[in-house]
């Protein structure tokens, strides 16, 4: 049997929303494992990719870690592939894009909340928040967008049973839309 197509997930300022969409193509998961293994994603808790063929990212770019992860990805994918609204366009998270950085969190952590002596985190083990929240494909280079909020399981089948039988991926008009 030929090597199986190596596949690697990841969430960066997102929901996990495409995470779930990818596991809702159900039973056709089982068809899908037998051509792909799962490298770095939830699945198998690997913290690391390396040599991948396929990287499917979700989420915006929001603080250090992002980027660092972001690009990790690129290196080790063969083909990177931003994965619903967020990754591509920055998404829910990128509504704070609107405001100053600094009066954000003023709102999330004390105007907000109401605590007597309440403070906006500062600990130097939290990531460097960025100044605005960005899509992926403004920080490294994306071969593929798979656009919903989030994609539907179908949008993925599609994608996966294209790239695999080596045809150019191609979404239906029907399969693209946003619920």
């Amino acid at each position: 049997m030929a090597d199986k197509i190596r596949v690697a997930t990841t969430s960066l300022a997102g929901c996990f929303g495409c995470h779930m969409s990818l596991l809702d193509i159900d039973e056709r998961m089982l068809q899908l494992v037998d051509l792909v293994e799962f490298d770095r994603s939830p699945i198998t808790d690997i913290e690391h990719c390396t040599n991948c063929d396929i990287g499917l990212i979700e989420g915006g770019v929001c603080n250090s870690e992002n980027v660092h992860v972001l690009r990790e990805f690129r290196k080790n994918c063969k083909i990177l592939v931003a994965v619903g609204a967020c990754a591509i366009n920055g998404g829910l998270p990128a509504i704070r894009n609107y405001m100053a950085l600094e009066d954000c969190l003023k709102e999330a952590y004390i105007d907000g909340i109401g605590i007597e002596n309440a403070q906006i985190p500062s600990d130097p083990e939290l990531p460097l928040l960025l100044d605005q929240v960005h899509p992926i494909h403004e920080v490294v280079k994306v071969d593929y967008f798979l656009p919903g909020c989030p994609p539907s399981a179908d949008v993925f089948w599609t994608f996966f049973t294209d790239l695999l039988e080596g045809r150019q991926p191609k979404l239906p008009y029907e399969l693209v839309h946003y619920d």
